[in-house]
């Protein structure tokens, strides 16, 4: 996939203190790495619980649990940022 690709990432809510709502705080790192090899991000709230979708060009490329990311950072170290990252850069 070429740089300045549009990555569309959809998240869901986590349950954190006992609340349940959408949070961005365990994609800081995942966002600042895709931004880091010049591709667009879109936030998109979904309803499913825990859940992490990474699309491009209406593809699915990549799905998780957000809480198996990283809280904060900048994602160099959060092997789940680097797949997400190799699979938007095999993404057609």
């Amino acid at each position: 996939m070429p740089k300045n690709a549009l990555v569309t990432l959809r998240h869901g809510p986590y349950q954190s203190c006992g609340v349940v709502e959408h949070r961005t705080f365990h994609l800081e790192g995942l966002q600042a790495v895709l931004k880091a090899d010049g591709h667009q991000i879109i936030l998109e709230e979904i309803p499913d619980w825990n859940d992490v979708q990474l699309i491009v060009n209406g593809e699915l490329v990549f799905q998780c649990n957000i809480t198996d990311l990283d809280f904060g950072g900048d994602g160099q170290l959060d092997p789940l940022c680097q797949q997400a990252r190799e699979a938007v850069l095999k993404a057609y």
